[in-house]
Parts: structure tokens; sequence; C-alpha cells
């Protein structure tokens, strides 16, 4: 069992910059997949940023290119996402979600095994 508690949210103004964090209790993430999703009021959950345990690649949604970042730290059974230039449109609930296995479909919620309890994230204008 993973336990996993988001952290970092909080309201900015667009073009701020936040970093949020994901740290795990239970077990090491060393092992694990790591996702970053987001939902806004009214909308559908939707994928955000995606870290394998092993083969040093990040995936992005289109949304976020160039602006966030995703980072491990296993040794402090950590995941970052880094944010820049933020958006109004930005402004969510993030969840950190992981997954052990070897069929990794990143942008996919129902391959998560474990989610926090998310982290809230509102940028203003």
């Amino acid at each position: 069992q993973v336990q996993l508690v988001e952290s970092g949210g909080g309201l900015v103004q667009a073009g701020g910059s936040l970093r949020l964090s994901c740290a795990a209790s239970g077990r090491t993430l060393s092992s694990y997949n790591i996702g970053w999703f987001r939902q806004a009021p009214g909308k559908e959950r939707e994928f955000v940023a995606a870290v394998p345990w092993s083969n040093g690649r990040t995936y992005y949604a289109d949304s976020v290119k160039g602006r966030f970042t995703i980072s491990r730290d296993n040794a402090k059974s950590t995941v970052y996402l880094q944010m820049i230039s933020l958006k109004p449109e930005d402004t969510a609930v993030y969840y950190c979600a992981a997954h052990r296995g070897s069929y990794f479909a990143y942008h996919e919620g129902g391959t998560y095994d474990y989610w926090g309890q998310g982290t809230q994230v509102t940028v203003s204008s």
C-alpha cells in the first residue's frame, strides 16, 4: 500500500510559479511510475505530466509543455511538479498518482493504483 500526499498548492497571480510535491509513505516510490492529473470545477480530470520509474523520460500534456517540469527524488520518495508561467486556466485541484507495472498508459487515470487527496492551485488574472 502506498499513501500519497500532495502539497505546495496555493493562490498565485498569472505568470507566477508554484512547485507541487507528492510525498509517499508506506513504500518507496522508486519502483512506481508517477503521474500528475488535475481537475477544474465542472470539468473532467485531465492528465498533466508523468515520469516512469526507470527510463528517464517525462511526458506532458500539450497545454503545459514548456511550462511544467516533472521530476523525482527517489531517495526522498517524492515527485515534484514545477509550474511556471501559470495561467488562470491552470486553476484546478492537482492530484498525484502511482502505478506499478510494465505497461504504463501514463495519460489514462485508470492506469494508476494509488491517488493522493489533491492540492488546490488557483491562478488569478
